[in-house]
């Protein structure tokens, strides 16, 4: 009998009248004699909102009661959820990641699932039973309520998949798959019917939201297959596995972009070993992007540019000015940049990609400021006013319309 995770969005459990169309959907694999595990996230906006009470008490709200807080919509969902099953005559429980346990490590709003005990789940679903857990939360060794950050139901249902050892694992959500780009941007954006683990990496990583990165990565690493599919269509979705994407041999698979980014450039640095170390190590904290250091000819001073996201510019100017241990001549910074990325595994063995990206935004006067490569990616940096124009020239240039 397959064992099936089934993972719901906050979209798709956003109301009642929602929740009861899931349980129906699951009712349907439990009678095709699947095990299912469920995984479901807070309802649409409960998670915001209990943010927004934690910061009318403080700004500084204590991060492990925080953890507590924000958790609570997951239990709300996963009680409803279990409910409407047992009313469709379903046996159903919800279980609490303490109840599990689902023990975690790390530091509060951010903890990784390290261990996962199956004992009394799995002696549930042997009884014929369709557990539903709470996403997004887990347990620490010092027993405090933790949660895995923000979009974390995702990295427990691949967990759930791993140590409970499921056939298959089933994202569902508000779109019916990944898409060659934003629809939204631009509406001849095709649905990808496969895609690599590496291609779906990039593309969470470089603005695709539909997945957590560190949740594809765990994937990954453990040969989980995921679906990827629309709780509100029967359209088949996305599957996302271990074999090349491309059926039709196409070299670029798709386009990301984020428009959540700033460049900072640190001019007149003297060009010797060691500065790049000396400016970045203030900064170990920042989620650092693209770094280019242009070489003097001289080996007199250069230039170091990188990217950050645009809510850390602050922080990491001051960072800057505070760091005694460099000297340079001034710091020039852009809040009003955007990432572009192409993503194709076809890249490895088909030349002239970048020539062909390149040639396609001169075409249209989009200027480039920063380029970083892979071997299976481009991203560039233009200015952010461009980034739709670029998304539509990138997407027909590459044949994916």
């Amino acid at each position: 009998m397959p064992l099936l995770v089934l993972k719901f969005g906050g979209t798709s459990v956003g109301n009642c009248e929602k929740i009861i169309k899931v349980a129906k959907l699951i009712k349907k694999y439990h009678d095709k004699k699947n095990k299912v595990i469920v995984v479901s996230s807070a309802m649409t906006g409960v998670t915001n909102d209990l943010d927004r009470k934690s910061k009318s008490i403080s700004e500084k709200f204590e991060k492990s009661e925080y953890d507590v807080l924000v958790s609570a919509g997951e239990q709300i969902a996963c009680s409803l959820l279990a409910g409407s099953l047992i009313k469709l005559g379903l046996k159903s429980r919800s279980w609490l990641s303490w109840q599990i346990p689902i023990l975690t490590d790390g530091k509060y709003a951010s903890s990784r699932i390290k261990k996962i005990n199956t004992k009394d789940v799995l002696s549930f679903l042997n009884k014929g039973g369709i557990p539903v857990i709470t996403g997004f939360q887990g347990i620490s060794i010092e027993k405090r309520v933790t949660t895995l950050g923000r979009g974390g139901s995702d990295a427990s249902a691949i967990a759930i998949a791993k140590f409970f050892n499921a056939d298959s694992c089933i994202i569902y959500t508000d779109v019916d798959g990944v898409y060659t780009t934003d629809p939204r941007v631009n509406s001849k954006a095709k649905k990808i019917d496969k895609i690599s683990y590496e291609e779906m990496l990039e593309m969470a990583s470089l603005g695709a939201t539909i997945m957590q990165p560190s949740s594809i990565q765990d994937a990954m690493l453990n040969n989980i297959k995921i679906d990827i599919r629309s709780t509100f269509s029967k359209n088949p979705g996305t599957k996302i596995t271990n074999e090349i994407s491309a059926t039709n041999k196409k070299i670029i698979t798709g386009i990301s972009y984020t428009k959540n980014e700033a460049k900072i450039t640190v001019v007149g640095v003297r060009d010797q070993p060691g500065v790049a170390s000396g400016i970045f190590k203030p900064l170990k904290d920042i989620n650092l992007d693209m770094i280019v250091q242009t070489s003097s000819a001289d080996g007199g001073e250069t230039d170091i540019t990188f990217t950050i996201k645009k809510e850390d510019i602050k922080r990491v100017i001051n960072l800057l000015k505070k760091n005694k241990k460099i000297s340079y001549e001034k710091i020039i910074h852009d809040d009003k940049v955007s990432k572009i990325s192409v993503v194709g595994a076809g890249m490895i063995t088909q030349p002239g990609v970048a020539q062909k990206f390149f040639k396609a935004l001169a075409k249209e006067k989009i200027n480039i400021m920063v380029i970083s490569t892979s071997e299976i990616k481009i991203s560039v940096i233009i200015d952010q006013k461009h980034i739709n124009r670029a998304v539509k020239v990138l997407h027909k240039e590459f044949d994916l319309e």
